[in-house]
């Protein structure tokens, strides 16, 4: 029976391709110049930091855009409300969406569901397999989770026939 798996990843290389970008991108801007700043890729988080909180507020759309133009989608990254404070630094914690967490696992399953295709869905941990008799009727699928607006990018691996 046909079958694949709906996952939600960002490839850690394009994270740390956007990071270096970042940086290389403040040696030539003008008001950086001369302001401690640091933009560091560790253990899947992006930490910037520098001496004001309005320049971590640029530092943070400087790596938005170094991130679309790597195909990284806006969607997954998930920010600190408020840059730490600690001394003569300002600093935002920068994380990425990995998986898929269990309400929206529920949220994908219940759509599918609804749109009453011949197809069966499983929660596997943080993908989903979706199962079915026809090429077509996945296909559906797809589409229909690709269309659905759910606040977070989705790929589709394992296709199997």
């Amino acid at each position: 029976m046909p079958s694949f798996d709906i996952v939600s990843e960002v490839e850690q290389e394009e994270i740390r391709n956007a990071t270096e970008n970042t940086q290389r991108e403040l040696a030539t801007r003008f008001d950086f110049r001369g302001v401690d700043t640091k933009v560091e890729f560790k253990d899947g988080e992006v930490t910037l930091s520098t001496e004001a909180d309005f320049q971590c507020q640029q530092l943070l759309d400087i790596l938005r855009g170094n991130l679309v133009k790597r195909k990284v989608d806006p969607y997954v990254i998930d920010v600190d409300e408020e840059a730490l404070h600690s001394g003569k630094t300002f600093s935002l914690q920068v994380r990425f969406k990995q998986g898929i967490d269990q309400p929206m696992a529920k949220k994908i399953v219940k759509l599918v569901k609804d749109a009453k295709m011949k197809v069966q869905a499983a929660i596997q941990g943080d993908k989903i397999r979706i199962t079915g008799k026809k090429r077509d009727d996945l296909q559906a699928v797809m589409a229909l989770v690709r269309g659905a607006d759910l606040g977070q990018p989705f790929q589709f691996d394992n296709f199997r026939d």
